[in-house]
This record gives structure tokens, C-alpha cells and sequence, in this order.
């Protein structure tokens, strides 16, 4: 896996998201956007890294997670996120509906349609989604 295809699977992600949604399918649009937001810090996490460096051990455990937060600190993108939080209220709902998302929601048949929908538009707003910014820093 490299930078490039972390971006691609974002996109494709997203774009199955999109059909599943369409078709009241909440529970895989919401699994998959999340998914999406992990690929897109990877990619950012990917960028960090300079070409025939081995990277330390340490670090590269931590990095082969889902959790959210965690990828944010590893992305280097924690002083981003928070000027970006603290002159916009509504990134920062976005973010809260967004750092909750956890791998184990693939085995969720829960998932309500308000949620998915929620969960679209705070990953999706072009304004003041997360995606959106995440891509200024892949």
C-alpha cells in the first residue's frame, strides 16, 4: 500500500457509500464512510514518509489501527485540527459525529437511517466536512 492507493481507496469507498445510502442500505454507507476517513489519514500518514527509509517498529504498530483519534496524533495533524475546530463550530460537531466511528460497526445492523445520514454529511460537507479538509493534508 502507498499514498496513491490509500486515495484511491477512499474515493471508491466513498463512492459505494454513496449507492448503499441510496438504496436505504445505512448500516454498510455508514461502515464504508468510516473506512473512508481511515484510508484518507493513511494517505496522510503515507505522505510523512520519505522514500528507503525503514520505519521504526514502534511506530509502525501504532499506525495499523482504525481508531480515528489515534490517527489524527500519528497524521501529525492534531495543531491542524484544533485551529481548524476552534474558528469552526460546526467542523468541530462533524468531528465529534465522526472520531466515534469504530471498525466493529460492520457486524452493527443498528445503524438508523438518521444516523448514516448524519454520518454522511459530517465526513462529506464540502465546507466543513472532514474529508475535505483530511484532503488538503494528504
Amino acid at each position: 500500500m502507498n499514498r496513491d492507493d490509500f486515495k484511491k481507496l477512499t474515493n471508491l469507498r466513498v463512492q459505494e457509500a454513496k449507492v448503499l445510502l441510496k438504496k436505504e442500505c445505512y448500516e454498510g454507507a455508514y461502515y464504508l464512510l468510516g473506512y473512508a476517513v481511515e484510508c484518507a489519514f493513511k494517505a496522510c500518514i503515507a505522505k510523512q514518509t520519505k522514500r528507503y527509509d525503514f520505519p521504526d517498529k514502534n511506530f509502525a504498530s501504532k499506525i495499523y489501527t482504525h481508531e480515528i483519534t489515534v490517527l489524527l496524533k500519528y497524521a501529525g495533524l492534531e495543531q491542524e485540527y484544533n485551529k481548524k475546530s476552534s474558528n469552526n463550530p460546526k467542523f468541530e460537531v462533524n468531528w465529534g459525529i465522526v472520531k466515534d466511528w469504530k471498525e466493529d460497526k460492520r457486524y452493527s445492523v443498528k445503524i438508523t437511517e438518521q444516523t448514516a445520514k448524519a454520518f454522511h454529511s459530517a465526513v462529506l460537507n464540502r465546507k466543513d466536512g472532514i474529508l475535505s479538509w483530511l484532503q488538503k493534508y494528504w
